[in-house]
């Protein structure tokens, strides 16, 4: 298969068959290395000692933050070298994207040990999905230095299967989360044990998140 240029190799489609989709009621959104959080509140002081995470700014909604307060969390990174479109992590009904524009920083693990701020000052795009079994679920996009495309191809207020194709980011590396309120899922324990070490799980668009 040919490509006019390198981004449209960049963020190619996959054949649907390279990512089987698990059961469980939670997939990983993308290709990637992920740190998950059982409580928001364990991941204060995972990149830096005395840092916050700051879930009012990342959402920069106060009334849709409230809902995942003490909820669980989902940081996953994707590099170059990822498959660099994005899909939903669980079924339901997607809302139209929110754009929150910012700045580019890097969000490598090097980066956010300085500074996790720059989760919440970045640029992103956050997208709530309401779901029949697990709440409402939000998923952003950030962006990072070289990646400030973020391209969505749902349909706004669609119904949506998990796996379902949401978009992709151009070429670059860049992250997404997943947030889901409290005592929605229950993440998976292998992930859940790594995290707590500060240690990543790669992980594959599909595979298994929490149930």
């Amino acid at each position: 298969e040919s490509y006019a240029t390198f981004n449209e190799f960049f963020y190619r489609r996959l054949k649907r068959s390279a990512r089987p989709i698990a059961t469980d009621h939670a997939v990983f959104p993308a290709d990637g290395r992920h740190l998950g959080f059982q409580n928001i509140t364990n991941a204060n002081g995972v990149f830096v000692k005395g840092q916050k995470f700051d879930l009012d700014a990342l959402i920069a909604d106060s009334e849709i933050s409230q809902r995942y307060r003490n909820g669980s969390l989902v940081l996953s990174r994707l590099c170059p070298v990822d498959y660099h479109r994005f899909h939903f992590p669980v079924s339901g009904q997607a809302s139209k994207t929110r754009l929150v524009n910012g700045p580019l920083f890097s969000v490598s693990p090097i980066a956010l040990a300085r500074n996790i701020s720059y989760l919440w000052q970045n640029k992103r795009t956050l997208t709530e999905i309401k779901t029949k079994d697990l709440g409402n679920v939000l998923m952003m996009e950030i962006g990072a230095t070289c990646v400030g495309s973020i391209s969505q191809t749902y349909v706004p207020n669609d119904m949506v299967d998990k796996g379902h194709e949401k978009g992709y980011f151009a070429f670059g590396g860049s992250s997404t989360i997943t947030l889901f309120e409290p005592g929605a899922v229950k993440l998976a324990d292998d992930l859940l044990k790594n995290s707590e070490k500060q240690i990543e799980t790669y992980a594959l668009m599909g595979d298994s998140m929490g149930n």
